[in-house]
């Protein structure tokens, strides 16, 4: 049968049917009104890296109050617990100092105090007296999730680091049902390449929406979902500064999710200044005085292999 025949009698016959032909309609158009329609916004490669790097450059410290909601456990590890919200006074500064306050709701007592310098960790529980000191590059060390909740990780969700020219960094597209996306691939060289962080930008308006980042083969340490950017208002939030010109904008909700810690960690800004100038003595923890001091690691590195 000749090819044109055949399509023209293929076509014939499913027109036929779309027109409802024995009460059976198998195709159906849904138009959408034109403010319902997504709006996918085009970039390049090169404007997507300095509008990261741009953000990574100018916020120096943030000074913010926040609500955290923790939850530990996974359904892979068969048990989910769910912590009630917190109330925190977070301080970040670059390169690597990080303190974080804790208190209860409504009596404001407080139930964490934990702080960072990008090399040692401590955190004081009042609840436990206990006061726990460990590395950072420690990996994870207690078989109950909460516990390996560590400031440094909220460091690097508020503190991006920077691109680098030499740093290879592949580009693609990414579409699934709720959003398009561009994504920046920063690669690890060395011996064998690996990723080293994943950089997504939500094409509705081009502000980075995710940021994850791997460890050696390929181990994924940190998935930050970020959302709600908001405006900086110079005169309540983001004080006048020459390193944040550029900067329009900062998000206002993360989700932290570290999948080999085995936590999750909601956080959102309430209140909300960047580059302060903030004391170095404003992020010292010093031991209370009758608390258990707990060097955390140590018990781990004594067992045999």
């Amino acid at each position: 049968m000749n090819i044109r025949v055949l399509t023209w009698m293929v076509w014939t016959t499913l027109a036929s049917l779309s027109c409802g032909c024995g009460g059976r309609v198998i195709k159906s158009t849904t138009k959408l009104p034109p403010l319902a329609k997504p709006v996918v916004r085009d970039a390049t490669r090169d404007e997507l890296l300095e509008k990261y790097n741009e953000i990574a450059r100018a916020v120096k410290s943030v000074n913010a109050t926040v609500e955290l909601k923790p939850t530990a456990g996974s359904k892979y590890s068969g048990v989910i617990e769910e912590y009630h919200e917190v109330k925190a006074f977070l301080l970040a500064q670059r390169p690597a100092q990080i303190r974080m306050i804790g208190q209860a709701p409504v009596i404001g007592k407080t139930i964490f105090d934990m702080a960072s310098d990008g090399e040692t960790f401590r955190v004081y529980i009042p609840s436990k007296n206990k006061f726990l000191v460990g590395s950072v590059a420690a990996e994870r060390i207690s078989e109950k999730p909460i516990e390996n909740l560590r400031p440094q990780h909220l460091l690097d969700a508020l503190l991006w680091p920077e691109v680098r020219k030499e740093e290879n960094v592949p580009f693609e597209e990414f579409n699934d049902e709720a959003a398009r996306y561009y994504v920046l691939t920063v690669l690890r060289g060395g011996y064998r390449t690996e990723i080293l962080r994943k950089i997504w930008f939500d094409r509705a308006d081009l502000q980075v929406s995710r940021l994850q980042s791997f460890g050696p083969r390929g181990i994924l340490l940190s998935d930050v979902h970020v959302s709600d950017w908001q405006p900086l208002v110079s005169d309540q939030e983001s004080p006048t500064h020459p390193t944040l010109s550029g900067i329009s904008a900062f998000p206002r909700q993360f989700r932290i999710e570290r999948p080999h810690d085995d936590y999750r960690l909601d956080m959102l800004i309430i209140k909300l200044s960047l580059n302060e100038e903030l004391p170095l003595d404003r992020f010292k923890l010093e031991q209370p005085p009758g608390s258990d001091l707990v060097r955390v690691g140590e018990a781990a590195e004594e067992k045999p292999r």
